[in-house]
């Protein structure tokens, strides 16, 4: 079963798809482990999913590793398929449980309340494709599957 889900093709189909939402989901990952570009940071986002959500902590660290750790592993195509995976669960109740009040669009002018769930669907949809489509060209995943290591 584990060897289905890491074996993958040479398309670079995969290694675009996972290098994007990898580095976007970096990004937003560093902003919630070491408060970069503006975030609050571990503790804070941990408060923050924990104080205000009310989400569960082992739930709320899942979410942080899985945008952040989990980015990475995607990024270098190692388990690619579980990565978006992740990705697109983090994505997908971002997107139900905080951003879809906001209506569809982002807040580009700054004149709405939030961020709406236009980019969360570019974000649900490349996962879901690499999810299909697996790691793909330059990834560790079609290393260890080229070499046989299964």
């Amino acid at each position: 079963m584990f060897e289905k889900i890491v074996s993958t093709g040479n398309s670079a189909v995969g290694f675009f798809l996972r290098l994007a939402l990898g580095i976007v989901m970096l990004a937003h990952g560093l902003q919630q482990t070491l408060g970069w570009s503006g975030g609050n940071g571990f503790s804070g986002t941990m408060k923050y999913y924990h104080g205000f959500y009310h989400i569960p902590w082992i739930i709320s660290l899942g979410g942080i590793l899985s945008i952040s750790l989990g980015a990475v592993l995607l990024i270098i195509g190692l388990w690619g398929r579980i990565m978006a995976f992740l990705q697109g669960i983090f994505l997908l109740a971002a997107m139900l449980f905080v951003h879809v009040s906001n209506g569809f669009f982002m807040n580009w002018a700054g004149t709405m309340h939030g961020e709406g769930f236009e980019f969360h669907i570019l974000g649900i949809g490349m996962a879901i494709a690499i999810i299909f489509y697996g790691s793909g060209w330059l990834s560790v995943d079609r290393l260890l599957t080229a070499k046989g290591h299964k």
